[in-house]
């Protein structure tokens, strides 16, 4: 019997490790740096252990994080979180259904809400299951709605909308001719949901929201956007693009997180109580999860009112971006075509090539980016992803400007 035990678990172990193995030949086995960020001193970041923080002389500079406006180091947010966390505790203790639900998230909700000029806000543990969650939601309170997704939408979207057992159809990107027809062949009596991202991450453009708004609401649709990474960096008091263009009144369900802008974690869907309602009641990613800690709570709250203020910050986001854009033109490096907000993707294309320029930048240069490789981003397309911040300094873009051109003359990329 040990012995059949031992062979089914050898056959087990063989498949795994030959996955194992085809993810590094084909280069898209991925490693995670240990990087400890230091408060008060972002973009640096000590390597190793945070013992490290001894020797900033061996810190590098870190140009991929999701930190836009460097929120996460901001005493104001520190202190929010200190002072929750000595009066409530580390946890939330459970679900918000069992003890989860306390002052600090009920207050989050609230001022998420009122951003965003909806009737009620809902908080997740993260981003991804905000969206996973309120998508299974809607197929479950509606068995028989169609969704209709476009197709660089984010995998916690492509989960979504995978639970639905219904009707699921992808749109190409940014393709408002492609949603109509495929909402016009639709039965018109069955609910139907649109979804898109206003900002795509992995190549920096925005989706023509007023377009695909209207072909939706000419087809009864309901529409989910995903505003993860523009809130905080556009439109009045940092609402997102849809709020720029004075069309956040007209989306059903507008969908963020608080780790990107806000600097801290999780996720929030906000729209018409009845709707925010029946998701909170039918979402099992929301039921069977701990809520997020109050201490969490607290800073994210204490953020998004310093955000919701912060002009400085937005203009200097931008102003910075577009430096960097023209010091890496001017070194030979092109940003993706698309990308026209903060995020500069700049394509290298064959996945081997693009780690080990980012291994030669973080040992020669000592700067931290990322690489993208399959899945992530389509195969032939591994790139850098590269967001500037009103931390950065102009030293830091020209270093990482002349450093990259450098590299990239290198490796013949």
């Amino acid at each position: 019997m040990t012995e059949i035990l031992l062979d089914t678990v050898d056959r087990y172990e063989t498949v795994a490790r030959g996955k194992l193995d085809d993810l590094r030949e084909s280069g898209n086995y991925r490693t995670f740096a240990n990087i400890n960020r230091r408060a008060g001193a972002f973009p640096a970041a000590a390597i190793g252990s945070p013992a490290a923080e001894a020797a900033p002389d061996a810190d590098v500079v870190v140009w991929c994080s999701n930190d836009y406006l460097a929120m996460a180091q901001h005493p104001e947010v520190i202190a929010a979180a200190e002072q929750a966390l000595r009066r409530y505790g580390v946890g939330a203790g459970g679900s918000r259904n069992i003890g989860g639900t306390n002052h600090e998230i009920i207050a989050l909700e609230g001022v998420l809400g009122e951003w965003f000029g909806k009737e009620r806000a809902l908080v997740f543990p993260t981003g991804y299951g905000s969206n996973d969650a309120a998508l299974e939601a809607l197929s479950l309170v509606y068995p028989d709605l169609e969704i209709f997704s476009d197709e660089l939408n984010h995998a916690s979207i492509i989960a979504g909308v995978r639970r639905n057992r219904n009707g699921r159809h992808v749109f190409r990107h940014n393709d408002v001719d492609d949603l109509r027809a495929q909402l016009a062949a639709a039965d018109p009596a069955v609910p139907k949901l649109v979804v898109f991202e206003s900002v795509y991450s992995m190549d920096g453009d925005i989706a023509p929201i007023a377009e695909l708004l209207a072909v939706a609401k000419e087809h009864g649709a309901l529409v989910f956007l995903d505003e993860v990474h523009a809130i905080g960096m556009y439109g009045p008091q940092g609402r997102g693009i849809a709020a720029s263009l004075g069309l956040l009144d007209e989306i059903d369900i507008v969908q963020g997180t608080l780790a990107k802008s806000i600097g801290v974690i999780g996720g929030f869907i906000a729209g018409r109580d009845w709707l925010i309602d029946a998701i909170r009641s039918f979402a099992p990613g929301f039921i069977f999860t701990t809520a997020l800690p109050p201490a969490t709570c607290a800073a994210a709250r204490r953020s998004v009112e310093i955000v919701r203020g912060a002009e400085d910050l937005r203009a200097d986001l931008q102003a910075k971006t577009e430096l960097l854009r023209q010091r890496l033109r001017a070194h030979g490096i092109t940003v993706m075509e698309d990308s026209v907000t903060h995020i500069l993707p700049v394509r290298i294309g064959d996945p081997h090539r693009c780690t080990l320029a980012a291994r030669r930048l973080f040992d020669e240069y000592r700067i931290y980016v990322q690489p993208i490789n399959p899945p992530t981003v389509p195969e032939g397309t591994s790139r850098f992803r590269i967001n500037v911040t009103p931390a950065h300094t102009y030293d830091h873009i020209e270093h990482l400007a002349t450093a990259l051109g450098a590299v990239f003359r290198e490796l013949g990329v």
